[in-house]
This record gives structure tokens, sequence and C-alpha cells, in this order.
């Protein structure tokens, strides 16, 4: 480098270095390992927000809630109750506020369908509601009646009835004895499927995770029964 001439940006201790021999700036080089950005918060810098500091920070209570919910729903799992077991014959409190015996359902209808979802006046229960409103008719064909049930109260299920304008009772299970009845746990919400009970009272058929497929699915069985 040409003595004097001076690159715009260059500090007086670079060019005071690059006059030494290469053999001396060799051994006097430091290299300084690049250090990650912390994510800290808060920024050294004050007042300036490190983007992904606060969801960084609350990263290991999330993990925390969801390993012990993990946890809780382990230990309180219960027995899946399978197809050719008797369905529970448990009484439960309808949107309308009246008691509804299954028991008695099974006993007045060729088939009943029991469905369960986690929450009414939601997306993917809204779906699974109406796909077996908009099926009723076919469903009766078959000779089945219908009854939901989550762990809402009476006053969300007639809400969630009457907005949709469901033809069939939703079951108020806030005590959770109906979904436990059914093997599911009752820590949670409610898991979402649903059982198909014949009139002497056993479960035929089960599915788990259906919404607006709900009511074409249970038809598909039922019209592969009479062909079989």
């Amino acid at each position: 480098m040409t003595q004097g001439k001076r690159w715009l940006g260059e500090s007086p201790s670079r060019r005071a270095t690059d006059q030494f021999p290469a053999r001396m700036r060799a051994r006097a080089t430091v290299v300084v390992p690049s250090i990650p950005r912390p994510r800290f918060a808060r920024d050294t810098c004050a007042g300036e927000r490190w983007p992904y500091g606060d969801a960084v920070m609350k990263l290991p209570r999330t993990l925390l809630a969801m390993s012990l919910l993990s946890l809780l729903l382990g230990h309180a799992s219960a027995d899946e109750l399978k197809v050719g077991a008797a369905a529970p014959a448990v009484t439960g409190t309808t949107d309308a506020g009246t008691k509804l015996n299954l028991a008695d359902v099974y006993k007045d209808n060729a088939y009943t369908l029991v469905w369960f979802y986690p929450k009414a006046l939601t997306g993917g229960c809204t779906k699974q509601g109406c796909s077996l409103r908009d099926a009723s008719a076919d469903l009766k064909k078959h000779g089945v009646a219908v009854v939901g049930v989550s762990n809402d109260t009476v006053e969300k299920q007639k809400e969630f009835k009457e907005k949709n304008n469901f033809p069939f009772p939703l079951l108020a299970d806030t005590d959770k004895k109906i979904v436990k009845a059914f093997g599911q746990n009752g820590v949670a919400f409610p898991s979402r499927e649903a059982y198909l009970i014949d009139r002497s009272g056993k479960v035929v058929y089960h599915d788990k995770g259906q919404t607006d497929k709900q009511a074409e699915m249970v038809l598909n069985f039922l019209k592969s029964k009479k062909t079989s």
C-alpha cells in the first residue's frame, strides 16, 4: 500500500498495521469470533426492540404448559368405546333445559347417532353440525336419530342450535358425565367423534375428526350395510 494514500473509511490504526511486515502482521492478528445476536426481550440499544424477543421469552412457558397438559392427558386416559360394545345409557340436559335419557332414544329408533364436538359456535363444530342438518332427511330414511354433545352450557347449546337451525337436540354435558361414559378422559374439550348405535344399544360405527363430511361418512356406512 502506498504511504500517505488513504482509502475512504480507513482508520489510522489500520494504516499503521498495514505498514508492518507480513510476518509480524500474522503474529499480531487476533481473530474475534462472530457472536450471535442475543434474543432478549430488550435490545442493548436503548429503546430498540428486538423483533423476536417476546416470542422467544414466552416459548419456554408455552412448552411447559403443553408438557403439563400432555402429562395430565396421559394419566387421565380412558378406555375408548369400541364398535360392538354396549353404548352408555346416560341422561343429559338438552338445549331446552329438559332431561334426555339416551337409553330411551336407542330403543325408540333404528339407529342413534351421538356426535361429540369440542365447542359450540366454532368453525369446525358448525361444519360438523350443519353436515348432519343438511342430511337430516336422508338420515331419517335410515331411521337415524341425532344427538349432539359438548361441555357447553344450556344457553350456549341453545344459541348454537338456533343460529344454525339444527333439527336435533344438543346435550349440555357440563359435568362431563357423558363424554367420560363414552370413553373420553374429560380433561379438556371433548374430542370430535361420532358413534352410531342400533336399537339394541350396541355401537355399530365409530369415526373421529369429521367435520363437513360427518353425515356422508355415516350414510356411506348405512348404505354399505344394506348392500352387504
